[in-house]
């Protein structure tokens, strides 16, 4: 998924703020979903992140191209875990790898079942 810079995504310095490479992140899971059709609230529950490793490598600032690339790295009964890239041209300047937990509308863990797994993996291939 390609994403500009936009003002708002950058702090007085044009520099973009650190928050916002997470924001960029779920852009590029939701986008997956959008993509075909879907949105990340399923019938039977949705995801939420659980934990979360960002490594920020360089800066981007404002008028920027950026792209992201989103990999499964594993799945698990109830949960699966990202590796979600930005890059600015050809180099490589976030990382994050975060794990989504999949819960009912009352916010209880539950397990992921076959027909989501399925979905998880055709959205975002290891």
């Amino acid at each position: 998924m390609k994403i500009r810079v936009y003002y708002e995504d950058t702090d007085t310095g044009g520099v973009v703020y650190h928050s916002n490479y997470l924001n960029f992140c779920e852009r590029a899971r939701s986008e997956a979903f959008f993509v075909k059709g879907l949105t990340p609230i399923l019938s039977s529950g949705h995801f939420v992140a659980r934990k979360l490793e960002a490594s920020y490598i360089a800066s981007a600032k404002l008028g920027d191209e950026l792209s992201i690339t989103t990999e499964l790295l594993e799945m698990r009964a109830a949960s699966f875990r990202l590796l979600q890239t930005i890059y600015k041209g050809e180099k490589k300047i976030f990382e994050l790898t975060i794990t989504l937990a999949y819960i009912t509308f009352e916010a209880r863990p539950q397990k992921i079942d076959d027909e989501v797994k399925k979905l998880i993996l055709s959205l975002f291939k290891s």
